[in-house]
Parts: structure tokens; sequence; C-alpha cells
């Protein structure tokens, strides 16, 4: 593994996502997901969230239409936290549900709606 895209990684992973929830998934990772966390977080965050040319807002708007596309609720919920750190608002948040809905279907926007709702309520952003 290339350990400056690691360290790359693990701070713009910690940075979008918050220091205690990237700690707590490396510290509960073992034997056999300690190989694939450490890959994602060198590959993903490293390579693709070091990537300077996208701003990192920018980076989690794409992030919450592919995601939420893919219908894949778990870690869309986790990037939609990280979305706000990342300064996307809860107007921006709902523009990308729009087009969610539009491209993939009115049952995902709500899975969207739904899981958004709890994240901005949590912030107390509603």
């Amino acid at each position: 593994m290339d350990e400056t895209l690691f360290e790359k990684g693990l701070a713009k992973r910690k940075s979008t996502l918050g220091a205690e929830y990237v700690e707590a998934n490396l510290a509960a990772a073992d034997d056999f997901t300690r190989p694939f966390q450490e890959a994602m977080t060198a590959w993903c965050w490293g390579f693709g969230w070091g990537d300077e040319v996208i701003d990192v807002k920018t980076r989690s708007m794409m992030n919450l239409a592919m995601i939420g596309a893919l219908g894949k609720m778990h870690e869309w919920e986790t990037h939609c936290r990280g979305a706000i750190n990342n300064g996307v608002s809860k107007e921006e948040i709902r523009a990308i549900i729009h087009v969610v809905g539009i491209y993939c279907g009115v049952p995902q926007s709500l899975e969207c709606f739904r899981v958004a709702r709890k994240v901005l309520e949590e912030r107390d952003l509603l």
C-alpha cells in the first residue's frame, strides 16, 4: 500500500466524515476487514478525494447523487453528514434528491428524503 496516499486519504476521510467516525471504523477493523479499510482509505480518499481539481463541496454533492442513485442508503446517510461538513446546504441536498427522483425514480428520492430528514434533524437544520 502507498503510505503517502493512505495518510492523505486518512486526513481527507477524517475531514469529511469526522475523526471519531473514521477512528471507530479503523479500530473495528480486524484481520479480515483491515486490508480493505486501508486500501479504501488510500484509493477512495487519498487518490480520489486527494485530487484537488474538484473541491470537497462539489465532490460531496456528486457522491450524494451517485450513492443515492445506487440506493446505498447506509452510505448515503454517512455521506449526507459529510456533505454538511463540507458546506452543502439543506437546499442543495433537497435539489440533489430532486435529481435522484427524476433519474432514478420517486421511491428512491423518498428514501433519500427520509434519511436526509434524520441527518438534518440531528444537526438541528430542520
